[in-house]
């Protein structure tokens, strides 16, 4: 089994989710007590959060860089951001170590072909559903077109990631948002949604909706279960 290296803490809400289920895949694919063999590197989320939104990414990207280094120092074999807003740095990042990162866009994006959708609706952070580190790579290695809520919906979705979901609140009145904007999206032409920012599922699930969702956190942390037990 190889080891996975995990930078957490962007929140901490959502890593504890990476935790869980890397520890139940393995344990589920090879029986008896075996669990994952990991390590994670938890940054502090509230000076990331204020260089995010102050714009400060080559600050944010060495907080980034240490943690990476420290898990290849460590003994991980190989690495994941366990957010989807840092993968705005991936190339940084990954250009700072000789492990290989696990992008968390490329295994959504093959889930996403697997399913045979071409058009979906994208959640997360305003830097997320505003920028094109996710989307673009989402169209130029898959195919796939994001498409993402109006302004005033994603000032919504980022105010409820943010002042909700990172510190642990779950609102009934946030999730019938959600939905009510994942239902403009579906009427925009979208086959399917993404939950783009790892703490969206803690709100969102497959029942709450009509059409597909595509929850990378459970993708992400499957996708490097998948890794971490093949012989490559």
């Amino acid at each position: 089994m190889k080891t996975i290296g995990m930078i957490g803490g962007s929140s901490w809400k959502s890593s504890t989710e990476y935790y869980r289920i890397v520890n139940e895949a393995v344990s589920e694919r090879l029986g008896g007590h075996h669990s994952c063999q990991c390590l994670m590197f938890s940054i502090d989320f509230d000076g990331f959060s204020r260089m995010q939104h102050e714009a400060r990414w080559d600050e944010a990207a060495d907080v980034f860089i240490d943690a990476a280094r420290r898990l290849e120092k460590g003994g991980a074999d190989f690495f994941i951001m366990c957010a989807n807003t840092p993968h705005k740095m991936a190339e940084q990042v990954q250009n700072s170590v000789s492990i290989p990162l696990l992008h968390i866009a490329d295994v959504t994006g093959e889930a996403i072909r697997k399913s045979g959708l071409s058009r979906v609706g994208l959640l997360g952070t305003k830097f997320t559903m505003e920028q094109d580190f996710i989307k673009g790579r989402l169209s130029d290695k898959f195919g796939i077109e994001a498409i993402v809520p109006d302004e005033r919906d994603r000032d919504s979705v980022h105010r409820v990631l943010y002042d909700e979901l990172c510190l642990g609140i779950i609102n009934e009145e946030s999730r019938k948002l959600y939905v009510e904007i994942i239902d403009r999206l579906k009427g925009s032409g979208a086959e399917g949604v993404i939950l783009g920012c790892t703490e969206i599922p803690l709100l969102i699930r497959q029942e709450h909706v009509s059409i597909p969702v595509f929850d990378t956190t459970e993708i992400h942390a499957l996708a490097a279960v998948d890794y971490a037990l093949s012989q490559v």
